[in-house]
């Protein structure tokens, strides 16, 4: 997606969307899913919130991995 949006002004959604054969209403979903994160997938909402919990036990281990 990061290639359509670098590219939308000057080529145009459509013709991107359709040499890569991506609809472009996945484009659309994507800029919805971005500006608003509630409209995120339940799996990436819960990444992020056992992203900070690793990273609290990450650090509470002086940033060990693994068993020494």
């Amino acid at each position: 997606m990061a290639f359509i949006d670098f590219h939308r002004e000057k080529l145009g959604i459509e013709p991107i969307c359709r040499e890569l054969a991506v609809a472009p209403s996945s484009d659309h979903q994507h800029g919805a899913r971005l500006a608003d994160p509630g409209k995120r997938f339940a799996r990436a909402r819960r990444d992020d919130e056992l992203r900070g919990h690793i990273r609290r036990v990450h650090e509470a281990s002086f940033g060990l991995y693994g068993s020494r």
